[in-house]
């Protein structure tokens, strides 16, 4: 039996997923891209052609209406900012709230951490829908929140929370924080206990050696959590929408009112463009950042 040349293998080993982004992430995107260079219309579909073949002469038309009305209108502007503000919060509390967590379930006793892993994926056999809805009867001026502090004399009259950003802040670290403690929890899994042992036996405190082993050493995963929380969060739109007021700007609503409300397919393709361009820089920067340090520290050694 031939074997394929090594070169063969590892070609058909990267194969599948390059070829499963390409037919999921890119060709996607570049009709999206497509459609945001066009122009509205009525009619189906709602946008006109890029490109007309006509009396033997090929005419191309790219539209900037979309992208112009992007920068130069104060309310596209204001979504962007709005949106990013209201992930980098939530991937803040994720981090304050998801470290502790993970750190303290890598840590337990293994039937203990298998019961909490099970209580962190638990929430992902719902659906997001059913959990949102759960959170507008905790949080709503009459709902179980309320009534629990005012039966406890914690407060005279209902917080007005449901339909606030508080609302949305809540709704997006509940719903997100799990991404942030899994993968951090499979990197201090891994960590070597005997390195805290040996920092403690050279008169490090627990919390000294926290800091100069532990949090070093786990910071892939927190970066990995991290992006996991953010990304999907900028672009959220189930949440703002049922938890959040009119008031809310999140690029998840705009989008939604362009495509189904407006029927502007090329507006909200500017939109969905831009907000993958906003993602996707500083990620191609922070991985080409962590392969430069790779290749310092691999030549240093």
């Amino acid at each position: 039996m031939l074997r394929a040349p090594h070169s063969w293998r590892r070609v058909l080993t990267i194969a599948p997923p390059f070829v499963w982004l390409i037919l999921f992430l890119l060709l996607p995107f570049l009709l999206v891209l497509k459609i945001s260079f066009a122009d509205l219309q009525f009619g189906v579909p709602p946008y006109t052609a890029l490109a007309e073949f006509k009396d033997e002469a090929l005419s191309i038309v790219l539209n900037l209406r979309g992208y112009v009305l992007l920068f130069t209108d104060s309310l596209y502007v204001a979504t962007y900012l709005h949106s990013v503000k209201m992930a980098a919060i939530t991937t803040v509390c994720c981090v304050l709230i998801g470290y502790p967590m993970a750190y303290y379930i890598a840590r337990s006793e293994p039937a203990v951490r298998n019961l909490l892993l099970i209580g962190v994926i638990l929430p992902f056999w719902t659906s997001l829908l059913l959990r949102v809805y759960a959170w507008i009867g905790i949080l709503r001026n009459d709902g179980l929140l309320n009534n629990l502090l005012m039966a406890f004399g914690l407060i005279d009259q209902p917080l007005e929370i449901y339909r606030t950003d508080l609302a949305v802040y809540i709704g997006l670290v509940y719903a997100y924080l799990p991404f942030f403690i899994l993968p951090l929890y499979a990197n201090l899994v891994k960590l070597d206990t005997r390195l805290l042992e040996a920092a403690y036996d050279l008169g490090a405190r627990p919390w000294s050696a926290f800091i100069s082993v532990v949090l070093p050493l786990s910071m892939p995963g927190v970066i990995a959590g991290a992006m996991l929380v953010f990304i999907p969060s900028v672009g959220e739109f189930v949440i703002p929408e049922m938890l959040g007021g009119a008031d809310t700007l999140m690029i998840g609503r705009v989008m939604w009112t362009e495509f189904f409300n407006n029927s502007d397919w090329p507006m909200a393709a500017a939109v969905t463009c831009v907000m993958v361009l906003l993602l996707l820089v500083p990620m191609v920067l922070f991985q080409y950042g962590q392969v430069r340090q790779l290749e310092m520290r691999g030549g240093r050694r």
